[in-house]
């Protein structure tokens, strides 16, 4: 899965579209505090009105959030486009998207998460190289830090190419199987890829370096979710993984009375693969979290523990 179009960079001044494809807002200062944030740093904000709507665990109606969408790719004056973050939902909308249109009016597009589902259905669909990143209400939150918010920067503004970054607090990445490999990098929430088996919106791995992220989830949900993976063939044809540092998982499960680690699951369902493996990068729901575009070349090195991005996902 290789991206065909791609949003232009953010300009110094330019203008952030948001909406909200997921979860609604919990308090006012969720949207409000990144809107000051990007101000203050001289650039403009333009919300839709799905950031405002709340509907029990989603942002409003579906086609409310895809007219959303659809408003921010035809607007001459919005540059790049934020997911206010991710919860549950964004999988409504994907009948409901004009491909057609999103394929005309390339935007950069960055959320995480439940945003999974956009990102492999505008892949699949229309081509479109889309950024894994924070959501608009990280920006201004106290639990977000400068690695987090300066990688979504650069990322709108430059591509996001480079070495991606180890954690701050913690370098060690953990090699699972060995090798190097350049190919496109496409994935995502690891429970959202799952669900999206067998839909009209899965995507194909094949020739890819695939990426996983996943957060407060127990080995034995990892071990079912990469067990169907593999029995329906998805993982037969990639050529690396990369896993992120999986924030909060690996709990024990206390209706098992034997659990396995984490890692042990990761090495009997990634290291039967034979393709480069690492773990640990900040690519998930930890308090550092490095914005990555998709559909892009990437270079893989599970010797030297490297992930690089070669091609910008802006142009």
């Amino acid at each position: 899965m290789q991206a065909t179009r791609f949003g232009r960079p953010l300009p110094a001044g330019g203008t952030v579209g948001v909406f909200a494809p997921s979860g609604p807002f919990a308090n006012r200062s969720d949207v409000l505090r990144p809107v000051e944030w990007w101000r203050s740093r001289g650039y403009q904000v333009r919300l839709t009105d799905s950031v405002w709507a709340r509907h029990d665990y989603v942002a409003g109606p579906a086609q409310d959030r895809v007219d959303d969408l659809h408003a921010l790719l035809l607007d001459d004056e919005v540059d790049v486009v934020f997911c206010l973050w991710g919860g549950t939902g964004a999988i409504e909308m994907l009948p409901l998207i004009d491909y057609d249109l999103v394929a005309d009016n390339p935007k950069a597009i960055m959320g995480f998460s439940d945003v999974t589902n956009l990102h492999a259905a505008l892949m699949r669909h229309a081509g479109l190289s889309t950024f894994h990143g924070p959501g608009f209400g990280s920006f201004g939150a106290s639990d977000r830090e400068a690695f987090t918010l300066d990688s979504a920067v650069e990322a709108f503004t430059k591509g996001g190419t480079g070495v991606v970054p180890p954690r701050p607090d913690d370098s060690y990445i953990r090699p699972i199987g060995g090798g190097r490999v350049t190919a496109p990098i496409v994935g995502g929430n690891l429970y959202t890829l799952n669900h999206l088996m067998g839909t009209p919106y899965e995507l194909d791995f094949s020739g890819s370096i695939l990426m996983i992220e996943e957060v407060d989830t127990m080995s034995v949900d990892f071990d079912v979710m990469l067990w169907q993976m593999r029995l329906a063939g998805v993982l037969d044809d990639v050529v690396g993984v990369v896993v992120s540092d999986l924030h909060e998982c690996g709990k024990p499960d206390p209706e098992v009375v034997a659990d396995r680690s984490l890692e042990d699951v990761l090495e009997t369902q990634l290291g039967v693969l034979d393709v480069p493996v690492i773990y640990g990068l900040p690519l998930g729901h930890g308090p550092h979290l490095a914005s990555i575009p998709f559909g892009v070349e990437a270079t893989l090195d599970a010797d030297a523990r490297v992930l690089t991005i070669d091609e910008p996902g802006v142009r």
